[in-house]
């Protein structure tokens, strides 16, 4: 069961979009439904990026995400694998098609530029084997060094595969970058986390790796992420002997050129995406310029420029920030593409409803549809998806649950308890007649789902 969106006729356009991830799928997807024709050119042998090749299999399993990129082609998506978006290629396409978008993501691992890196595996090289059954053999004993996503994929697929793991990170327990739920399933699971220790050097001792590591404290200030800046403690120092180590600090684009240019006057830089009006014009999306790098935001990237292109070609560069704002949900960047087509979601209020602002009165209470997952004990040998999936009957019971927050569903009580009548019907929407209303906030109260304001009149 999917959410149709309405589909607009092919519009003779074509778009070029560069990366088969996440956001270039996103992007290829939303571009068709507005009329384009999208070709997505990979550099591997497959779609879906790191959905794909490099998140583990027992967050996400290989058929959900076939599934989901068979849903995108039937909507005449081309995808050309085993095509790496080179310059040379860019330089060809500008000449074939309207627009571009390049999603390459990060696909590089960043060094720590320290002595005896070599002898360290690269994180996302390990990700990807595990993902075609060539994963290397913990034999006993891991280190992991990172603090991110990447690295507590790394270090809990290494658990399964039956390695003692400690994972190193250079900060405190709670500035790790990683999410805060995957960080406490690697606790669980039994990764040893080592906070405030920053790799100095690696070394080879009897077929074994010896890990020097310098011990840091926090310095009192913080970054720009609000993460505590740390500095060295002294000269304490420690020393991890382990059999294998594996480095995933962080990724960064295989070539510069994917970079979007920074501080141009011919850019306009979005929430999610950047969009250069050149000739044909040319978009950034995905890790490439997010500022958080998760799939989410990957795809609200694509969506985004799917939307910014469209608007371009119908009503000019200087439209788009104007008409992407008019489609903003809640207070955040959130973009609603049923609202740009037209659709039953109209433009909403930007105040996001609290559970207080809920009458309570006029709901029954459910019980949450609570989703299995495996026992901690059991995912130790098994890369089976820990959370399972729900039924169709499930999702149909917790979307009933739903209290369609802010939203009118023309329940009538603002008209039913007004004591002078001054709500009044005009065809289908309710208005109030300002002649009458004495601003009693009856109607405001007793509105269900918070859907109505008061506000002091100027």
């Amino acid at each position: 069961m999917t959410l149709k969106l309405k589909k607009f006729p092919v519009n003779g356009k074509t778009v070029c979009i560069a990366g088969a991830g996440p956001s270039g799928l996103a992007a290829g997807y939303f571009l068709s439904q507005l009329g384009y024709s999208c070709d997505i050119y990979e550099a591997r042998s497959e779609p879906g990026g790191v959905l794909r090749w490099g998140i583990p299999r027992y967050r996400l399993p290989d058929a959900v995400v076939k599934s989901e990129i068979e849903r995108i082609k039937k909507t005449g998506v081309k995808i050309i694998c085993n095509t790496p978006m080179t310059q040379n290629l860019l330089q060809d396409v500008k000449d074939r098609y309207h627009a571009i978008f390049i999603g390459c993501g990060h696909g590089r691992s960043l060094k720590m530029n320290i002595p005896g890196e070599t002898m360290a595996f690269d994180g996302l090289e390990f990700l990807n084997r595990l993902r075609n059954g060539k994963a290397v053999s913990p034999n006993g004993t891991a280190a992991v060094i990172g603090g991110g996503n990447t690295a507590i994929d790394v270090a809990r697929s290494l658990v399964r595969l039956g390695a003692t793991t400690t994972l190193v990170y250079r900060r405190r327990k709670q500035d790790m970058p990683a999410f805060k739920d995957e960080v406490e399933m690697a606790d669980k699971e039994g990764v040893r986390i080592m906070e405030l220790y920053s790799p100095l050097e690696i070394n080879e001792d009897n077929g074994e790796y010896v890990l020097s590591l310098q011990r840091m404290k926090t310095s009192g200030m913080e970054t720009d992420r609000g993460q505590a800046r740390v500095i060295p403690d002294g000269q304490n120092t420690h020393h991890l002997r382990v059999q294998k180590i594996i480095v995933a600090i962080g990724a960064e684009p295989s070539s510069p050129w994917q970079l979007p240019l920074h501080k141009n006057a011919e850019t306009l830089y979005l929430s999610h995406c950047s969009f250069m009006a050149s000739d044909p014009p040319l978009l950034f999306g995905g890790d490439l310029t997010n500022t958080i790098k998760s799939v989410t935001d990957a795809v609200a990237s694509g969506k985004q420029a799917a939307m910014a292109l469209d608007i371009f070609f119908k009503q000019g560069r200087h439209a788009i920030t104007d008409r992407l704002n008019s489609c903003l949900v809640g207070n955040g960047p959130a973009l609603s593409m049923e609202c740009y087509t037209g659709g039953n979601r109209l433009a909403r209020n930007s105040h996001i409803v609290s559970h207080d602002d809920i009458n309570l009165d006029y709901f029954s209470q459910t019980f949450r549809v609570e989703s299995k997952s495996i026992a901690i004990d059991k995912r130790m040998n098994s890369f089976d998806e820990i959370e399972a999936t729900f039924t169709i009957k499930q999702v149909m019971e917790e979307t009933r649950r739903c209290f369609n927050c802010g939203i009118c569903n023309a329940c009538d009580n603002c008209r039913i308890f007004c004591p002078e009548i001054a709500v009044i019907l005009q065809g289908s929407e309710r208005k109030i007649n300002l002649d009458y209303c004495k601003g009693c906030g009856i109607c405001v109260f007793e509105c269900p789902r918070s859907a109505m304001d008061l506000e002091e009149e100027l």
